[in-house]
């Protein structure tokens, strides 16, 4: 197993595969109120370059629940890569605690991070990937679908992180994904190269939602403009508004599509309200899965 958890593209089906068995029991337990201190004793420190609700509440209760401590870094705290060096900060807190657990914008800084530090690196987020987050999804996916693969997933909007994300995944789980982005804002082309070059996934990048979203089993979709594109929101909702997941683009999709969003949505831009709160959407189910997931990586990684 990995020291680190940076990206899933450096994880194995098999480990993926176990991730997803730890992830069944802590959960089961938590559902009975089942002690599972699994991690009793241990600590993390929450690094945030980029604030965030649902990341830190999902660490912070779930180092709770496995036994352990969560101590919560802000942006002024730390200042990393600029009050302080990434490589010092990396080994001054693993002198202190048991796993550290980051959400930054640099992915470099990710990877120097995880390279200077000699206790398991969790990535929270980069402005590269969100990994966390799509193994939260395609668990939640399993739970409703009955199966992981062999499904088609049409990701609808901004070629970013969560996009990237995907693609990773794509190249470890056989998947047909279809990514829906306007020109110039395609996902990363070397993820795209590699995922390509495992031969295991049916990966598209198409520009016509209506074409994309038909026969899916999921439909998923992200904010426009991410935290630090503040600036773009305006043009880039001119740009996107063709990609909005609505009523009319999920029934192209089908009535068995699922539709999925990472949180926090803009209702009545990139999905509408009806859509969100429809019979359809497994948005708050994907969203506590993160807790039940990195309860997992945590566990995993400190128990390896």
């Amino acid at each position: 197993m990995n020291k680190d958890f940076i990206s899933i593209a450096d994880y194995s089906r098999e480990e993926i595969e176990h991730i997803f068995n730890v992830t069944k029991d802590l959960k089961d337990k938590t559902k009975a109120g089942t002690e599972h201190h699994v991690c009793k004793g241990k600590t993390m420190s929450m690094i945030f370059a980029k604030p965030s609700a649902r990341t830190r509440i999902s660490f912070e209760t779930g180092m709770y629940q496995l036994g352990g401590y969560a101590l919560y870094l802000s942006p002024n705290d730390i200042g990393i890569g600029k009050r302080e060096a990434v490589k010092d900060i990396a080994q001054v807190i693993s002198r202190y605690n048991d796993v550290i657990m980051a959400r930054l914008f640099d992915h470099a800084h990710m990877m120097e991070l995880a390279e200077y530090a000699t206790v398991p690196v969790i990535n929270g987020l980069t402005d590269y990937n969100h990994p966390c987050q799509i193994m939260a999804d395609i668990y939640t996916i399993k739970e409703h679908k009955g199966r992981h693969t062999d499904l088609k997933i049409t990701y609808v909007g901004d070629g970013n992180n969560i996009a990237n994300s995907w693609i990773n995944l794509a190249a470890k789980l056989p998947l047909h994904l279809v990514i829906c982005a306007p020109g110039g804002y395609e996902p990363d082309a070397k993820a795209l190269d590699y995922a390509r070059s495992q031969n295991l996934s049916t990966i598209e990048v198409i520009s016509d939602p209506a074409a994309a979203v038909k026969g899916s089993d999921v439909v998923y979709t992200d904010v426009w403009a991410s935290m630090g594109q503040e600036e773009e929101a305006a043009e880039r909702r001119k740009i996107f508004m063709p990609y909005q997941v609505n009523s009319q683009l999920m029934e192209k999709a089908g009535k068995d599509a699922l539709v999925m969003h990472c949180l926090p949505a803009h209702r009545g831009d990139e999905i509408t309200d009806e859509v969100v709160d429809s019979a359809q959407s497994i948005v708050f189910d994907e969203a506590e899965n993160r807790m039940h997931v990195q309860k997992a990586i945590i566990a995993t990684l400190l128990n390896r």
